[in-house]
């Protein structure tokens, strides 16, 4: 069984967010988020991180979790599997059934922003003055096809309610999200991607 859970996120507002939501996934199971200072720097230093990292036991993951942006899905997964295997790691993917692995990577489709508009309950709770019905109008229906960039949409719908008039400041945002958010109901897609990543982990680990 899963005794510790580390992972790897490409900047703050991230490692917010999941301080508070992964006790609400992992119960009792210790975790350690490792937070970069961005996309870039994640990447740059990802292999030599996980190279670092060739001594933990068999209870212990990892979860190296990015924002996908511009780049090609298919080949930003690539590169973070290599990375992994390079470091001797076996990952989610390169398991063969009923193997254990030690690695998984997963891809924010768009950004963590998304996950906010997949629990809106959630939102509207830390933000009442926020529209009922954002769910409900077509540029927000797919929390990760927002057009325009999930961030700055949220923004604007917080900004529209008077809240964050100088900026949306995206830590504070999530902490404050975070703890409202039920993470058995959640329409983001990435979101579901995530919690599904994380409960092979819990229950051993095997793919």
């Amino acid at each position: 069984m899963l005794e510790k859970l580390i992972v790897f996120v490409e900047e703050y507002s991230m490692e917010s967010a999941l301080e508070i939501l992964l006790p609400k996934m992992l119960g009792e199971v210790q975790f350690q988020i490792i937070c970069f200072q961005c996309k870039d720097d994640l990447l740059k230093q990802l292999p030599n991180r996980l190279r670092g990292y060739s001594w933990i036991p068999d209870e212990w993951s990892i979860i190296v979790l990015v924002d996908r942006d511009d780049d090609a899905c298919e080949t930003l997964k690539q590169q973070l599997e290599q990375n992994a295997l390079e470091a001797g790691f076996t990952t989610k993917t390169s398991a063969a059934t009923g193997q254990r692995f030690k690695v998984t990577n997963r891809i924010v489709i768009e950004e963590l922003e998304a996950w906010y508009f997949g629990d809106w309950n959630a939102v509207r709770t830390a933000y009442p003055r926020v529209p009922a019905t954002i769910p409900n109008k077509a540029p927000y229906r797919d929390p990760d096809g927002i057009p325009g960039g999930t961030w700055e949409a949220l923004e604007r719908v917080l900004k529209r309610a008077g809240y964050f008039l100088t900026g949306l400041r995206k830590s504070e945002c999530a902490k404050e999200i975070a703890q409202h958010m039920d993470v058995n109901q959640n329409v983001s897609h990435s979101f579901n991607m995530f919690q599904n990543a994380v409960q092979p982990i819990l229950s051993g680990s095997v793919a």
